[in-house]
């Protein structure tokens, strides 16, 4: 069997599908985006493709398609989504339809498809290259939240309770947006901003994957730090959730009813949700899997063998019966570290020490030496993160905070030079 993997280069997933591969005898065929001008230069023997060039990269694939049969597809990441459900459709292969992986993409369209199908959605504007920020800040209600309308993981995303910070948070997505490194990657969405209604209550993400239109949730996390602004940077996630029994059945209502407006069919989907006095407020829902490293999170067990996310859904890809896989009882979570200042990361102590918190599984720094650090909601990335498995989601919160309380990172401050 033969599956193909869609991804960024810097995909940290990659390693563990490949890993859950070799272990099923599965045969992975990478499509990446890097230069097709360079011969194999990670020697993984994948495909070159471009993420903004679905038309030439969904030929590149078919052809090679045509040589070395598919049998199933996964995207890791958002941008490879869209060309993913093409793929599928082109060589009638289950997924989800471009359609509809076009709108988890798209906050502009995915809040129309929430609202035609009566979810509650908080009011939303657009707001225009070129729109007038003073203007728009006299017309809008507060508290609101200005966010890109392409980006993800609360990059970009700016909470504004008054028309000073409003336009303060316009200028500054538009000028995160007007970065060369966004630009080259030419999403067509790169101009457009979103103004919400915030929406006050909890936060919470929700795992799965969908099979003929139906939802099954693997996992709800608890999102135990509160996320008020005017940033919306996550850090712990948990899971089972300690909310209460109705209310978890709430939120896999209401992200199965946000599958279905979407028009999502078949592979993993990652939602999010605020809950809060008027109920469960859909956020966003993705069609891909839970990012990075956060995956080691989900562990899965099966007839007395225990197996990773991956696997699971390599399974659930090439159209396996996976009901067999229940998520693991003990109670598990992941911290991602935060980048608390911008500058040059330089090193960090403790790590030994925080190995050594009982229930701390285990501890990757992901920062390299030399890399220039940004905290959101300009940056996309940690300084790594801490994994912990416990009796209670309690005692894993616990140990998380206790395990990052003693790990001290030195970060240079960036030096700028004065004209």
């Amino acid at each position: 069997m033969r599956v193909l993997i869609l991804s960024t280069t810097t995909g940290y997933q990659l390693r563990s599908f490949c890993e859950s591969a070799a272990r099923l005898g599965i045969e992975l065929v990478m499509a990446t985006d890097r230069c097709h001008h360079l011969d194999d230069p990670w020697r993984d023997s994948a495909l070159p493709v471009r993420f903004h060039d679905d038309d030439g990269s969904l030929e590149a694939i078919a052809a090679a398609a045509a040589e070395r049969p598919l049998d199933g597809l996964i995207a890791v990441g958002d941008r490879p989504t869209v060309l993913a459900a093409r793929v599928a459709q082109r060589l009638g292969l289950p997924g989800h339809p471009a359609e509809a992986a076009a709108a988890s993409r798209d906050k502009r369209l995915m809040r129309r498809a929430f609202a035609r199908a009566g979810l509650r959605v908080p009011w939303v504007t657009e707001l225009h290259h070129g729109d007038d920020a003073a203007a728009a800040a006299r017309r809008i209600g507060y508290p609101c939240v200005v966010k890109p309308a392409g980006l993800s993981a609360s990059r970009g995303v700016i909470k504004a309770d008054t028309p000073e910070q409003f336009v303060y948070a316009v200028g500054r997505v538009r000028a995160l947006l007007d970065r060369p490194d966004l630009r080259a990657q030419r999403q067509g969405l790169d101009d457009s901003l979103l103004v919400e209604g915030y929406i006050d209550g909890r936060e919470y993400a929700v795992e799965g994957v969908v099979t003929r239109g139906e939802l099954r949730v693997f996992a709800i996390f608890d999102k135990p730090d509160p996320l008020d602004g005017p940033f919306f940077e996550e850090t712990i996630y948990v899971t089972p959730s300690e909310a209460d029994v109705d209310l978890q059945h709430a939120i896999a209502d209401e992200v199965q009813r946000a599958t279905a407006a979407l028009g999502l069919e078949h592979g993993p989907v990652h939602a999010e949700c605020r809950v809060g006095p008027a109920g469960v407020t859909m956020l966003e829902i993705a069609a891909r899997p839970i990012g990075g490293l956060c995956s080691r999170v989900l562990r899965f067990e099966a007839g007395g063998e225990r197996a990773p996310l991956e696997e699971v859904l390599l399974r659930h890809a090439l159209g396996e019966d996976i009901s067999p896989y229940m998520r693991e009882a003990q109670a598990s979570g992941v911290m991602m570290i935060p980048i608390p200042k911008r500058g040059f990361y330089k090193g960090v102590d403790g790590e030994a020490r925080a190995r050594a918190v009982a229930g701390v599984e285990h501890l990757e720094i992901t920062a390299k030496r030399d890399q220039l650090l940004e905290p959101l909601p300009e940056g996309d990335s940690y300084l790594g993160f801490i994994f912990a498995r416990a009796a209670a989601p309690s005692a894993v919160i616990a140990a998380l905070r206790r395990a990052h309380r003693r790990l001290d990172f030195h970060i240079d401050p960036e030096l700028r030079v004065l004209r």
